[in-house]
């Protein structure tokens, strides 16, 4: 009996848990980018040749962390106020 290949794309686990770096990166809104540069990857075995990708990742999540960074420092100072 021949089994085929999963697809990479199929995220789902034969165990009951979920992978914590694909909840990391769903969380930043960037999942999308991220995997359109695994597929990259998988296709051409050289990074070199994903810098559109790679570079598109790395705006996203440059974007996220500064939006990130904006939100606990306004609840720091918020914080700090009402102390």
């Amino acid at each position: 009996m021949t089994s085929t290949p999963s697809s990479p794309h199929n995220r789902s686990r034969s165990e009951d848990e979920d992978d914590p770096v694909d909840g990391m990166i769903s969380r930043t809104g960037c999942a999308e980018l991220h995997y359109a540069l695994q597929d990259c990857m998988a296709e051409h075995q050289d990074w070199r040749k994903c810098q559109t990708e790679v570079q598109k990742f790395k705006e996203c999540m440059n974007t996220y962390q500064n939006t990130r960074k904006e939100q606990l420092l306004k609840q720091r100072t918020s914080a700090t106020q009402s102390a």
